[in-house]
């Protein structure tokens, strides 16, 4: 496991499918920067648990049996703390999309699509960033083609422009390293770049304004 100098991160589970919230409970049990502080499979309990110890990531299902998770991450908004927000779920429409993001998620996931590496992209949540799976990417892309142009501020490097694409393409930050063989501490940077050239401060918000400049087509799932 890669050696992180910065505090633990708290995660709490509020997912209904047994299996995949014993999935996600192993992977943050087998990462020494995660803690899992709870999981719990409804919503009324996630409440409590919220109220109780609120965690610094939620992953959070959106079809519980006594509600939608969407009440959940705004419930999370509204607390002093700041808590990421991360879906996951079944839903890959764009209704229930846009109004997860709406509601404050910074991260949506198809269950049936999970990365390899769950520990690492909470970690990328923890850091600014705002994993998608590669369909839910698609559906951006496509939602914001017809977004009024954009200015940039400076112009994006090769490698820059390699890494939104990477972006685009749904990658974990560990990911894209990996694909352009660096540091994830280099893709970091690259990626704080690229939101300070583009004026976004997500994943999400430098897709739709690279879509609306043209610096990302199309791209395989």
């Amino acid at each position: 496991m890669e050696c992180m100098s910065e505090p633990m991160h708290t995660v709490m589970v509020v997912e209904d499918d047994q299996d995949i919230r014993f999935k996600l409970e192993s992977a943050v049990a087998s990462d020494s920067r995660l803690k899992l502080i709870a999981s719990v499979d409804c919503l009324e309990e996630g409440r409590r648990s919220l109220k109780k110890n609120a965690p610094d990531v939620l992953l959070v299902d959106l079809g519980l049996p006594d509600g939608s998770g969407i009440e959940l991450i705004r419930a999370a908004r509204q607390l002093k703390k700041k808590v990421e927000c991360m879906v996951i779920t079944i839903h890959a429409d764009q209704h229930h999309l846009m109004e997860a993001l709406e509601s404050g998620a910074t991260g949506y996931l198809l269950k049936d699509a999970l990365p390899e590496d769950i520990c690492q992209t909470i970690m990328d949540i923890t850091h600014g960033g705002s994993p998608v799976s590669p369909l839910i990417a698609r559906a951006l892309l496509k939602r914001f083609e017809l977004a009024t142009p954009a200015t940039l501020v400076e112009p994006l490097t090769a490698r820059e422009i390699d890494v939104l694409k990477g972006m685009s393409f749904g990658l974990t930050r560990k990911e894209i390293a990996q694909k352009l063989s660096v540091s994830v501490h280099t893709i970091h940077a690259h990626i704080k770049h690229i939101y300070g050239k583009l004026e976004v401060n997500s994943n999400i918000s430098a897709l739709q304004k690279a879509k609306a400049l043209h610096l990302i087509y199309e791209f395989n799932a």
